[in-house]
C-alpha cells in the first residue's frame, strides 16, 4: 500500500462528500487495499451508494473485494458516552453525589459540542482498532464540525495534563492532612481517576500523532463562490491546527453542451459552465492546495457503474501519494 493509512474527506454540508469518499474507497479496494469506509455524517448515504445497509460495526460491502463500510449513528454515541461516564463515576463517587452528577451530565451532554466529545472517541475506537485494513476513508460531517473534532486533540491533551496535575495536588495534600507525613494511600495504591485521566490523555495523545504523520485530508468543493469561500476557510482553519489539505475535488460540474446544440437549454448550459470556469480558475489561482479532480456531475444517482467511473477520476489522489510515499 502506498500513501497514508486514514483518508478523510471533507467540505461544506450538500457538496458530495458521501460520492467522493465512497469512490476513493472504492478506488482503493479496486488496488487490492483492504479499506474500510467510515461515514460519521449525521445524514448518512453510504448505504444509498451501495444499495446496502449499514450498521456501527464494519459490514463487506456487496459485490465488492477487499470494502468494508460503517455509519456511526452520533444520537446512539452520544447515549453510549453518557452512560460510559456514569458507569465509571458512580464507581469512584459517594452515594450523595451520584444524583448530582448525573443531571450535571445529563444537562452536559444536551450543549454544544456534545456530538462531537461523544463522536470523537468512537472516531479514536476506529483508528485504533484498524490493524486488519490497509486504509480507513472517512466521510466527515460538514466543515465546521469536521474541525472542531479535528481540534479536540490538541485542546483536551493539555486539558487533560491540567486536571491530571489538580488531582494529584489534591489526593496528596487531603491524604498527607488525613495522614501525617506518610505517604498518600491513594497515591500508593493507584488513584481511580488519575488513572482515568491518563487513559484519555493517552488517548488524545494518539489521535494528535496519528492526525498528523499518517492521515490525508482532502476537501470536496461545487464550482460556486459560496463552496470557494467555505473551502478557503476550511484551509485556514487545518492549517491553524498544522494538519495540510492534500488536493481539492471540484464536484458537480456542469457538463458543456455540444457545440451544434442551440435553444434555451444549450444557451443556460453555456452561461452556468462559463460561470462555473470561472469559479473553477478561482481555486486554482486562490487555494494552495492542489485541483486533484473535477468531476463532472451525472444526470443519475451516482451508484454502481456510475460509481466506478467517478473512482477512475480520483485515482490520481492514489498515483500522488505513491510517489509522497516513495520519497519519504
Amino acid at each position: 500500500m502506498g500513501g497514508t493509512r486514514f483518508v478523510f474527506f471533507g467540505g461544506k454540508g450538500g457538496v458530495g462528500k458521501t460520492t467522493v469518499s465512497s469512490a476513493f474507497g472504492l478506488d482503493s479496494a479496486r488496488a487490492g487495499d483492504r479499506t474500510l469506509l467510515v461515514s460519521t455524517d449525521p445524514a448518512h448515504s453510504t448505504g444509498d451508494v451501495f444499495e446496502q445497509s449499514f450498521g456501527d460495526d464494519p459490514q463487506r460491502v456487496e459485490s465488492y473485494e477487499n470494502l468494508w463500510a460503517m455509519e456511526i449513528d452520533p444520537e446512539r454515541e452520544i447515549a453510549d458516552h453518557l452512560q460510559g461516564i456514569k458507569r465509571k463515576l458512580n464507581s469512584q463517587l459517594s452515594a450523595s453525589m451520584i444524583n448530582e452528577v448525573d443531571v450535571q451530565l445529563e444537562m452536559a451532554h444536551q450543549t454544544p459540542g456534545a456530538y462531537e466529545a461523544a463522536l470523537f472517541d468512537r472516531f479514536i475506537d476506529v483508528m485504533a482498532n484498524a490493524e486488519e485494513y490497509d486504509r480507513v476513508v472517512f466521510d466527515t460531517s460538514p466543515t465546521g464540525g469536521t474541525l472542531r473534532l479535528l481540534s479536540l486533540p490538541e485542546l483536551l491533551r493539555d486539558w487533560v495534563e491540567q486536571l491530571r496535575a489538580k488531582r494529584m495536588q489534591s489526593v496528596e495534600l487531603y491524604e498527607r492532612a488525613a495522614i501525617g507525613k506518610r505517604e498518600p494511600r491513594r497515591m500508593r495504591e493507584g488513584d481511580p481517576i488519575l488513572a482515568r485521566l491518563e487513559e484519555r490523555r493517552d488517548r488524545f495523545e494518539f489521535a494528535h500523532e496519528t492526525l498528523r504523520t499518517d492521515a490525508s485530508f482532502y476537501l470536496v468543493m461545487n464550482p460556486d463562490d459560496l463552496s470557494l469561500r467555505e473551502t478557503e476557510r476550511a484551509i485556514d482553519a487545518l492549517d491553524e491546527y498544522d494538519l495540510d489539505v492534500g488536493g481539492i475535488v471540484i464536484n458537480r460540474v456542469t457538463p458543456e453542451p455540444e457545440s451544434h446544440e442551440e435553444g434555451r437549454g444549450a444557451s443556460y448550459l453555456r452561461e452556468r459552465c462559463s460561470k462555473e470556469r470561472d469559479r473553477i480558475e478561482a481555486a486554482h489561482d486562490r487555494l494552495e492546495p492542489p485541483i486533484v479532480a473535477e468531476i463532472e456531475a451525472r444526470v443519475e444517482e451516482i451508484r454502481g457503474p456510475l460509481l466506478a467511473d467517478v473512482a477512475d477520476e480520483l485515482d490520481v489522489i492514489r498515483a500522488e501519494e505513491r510517489d509522497q510515499s516513495s520519497t519519504r
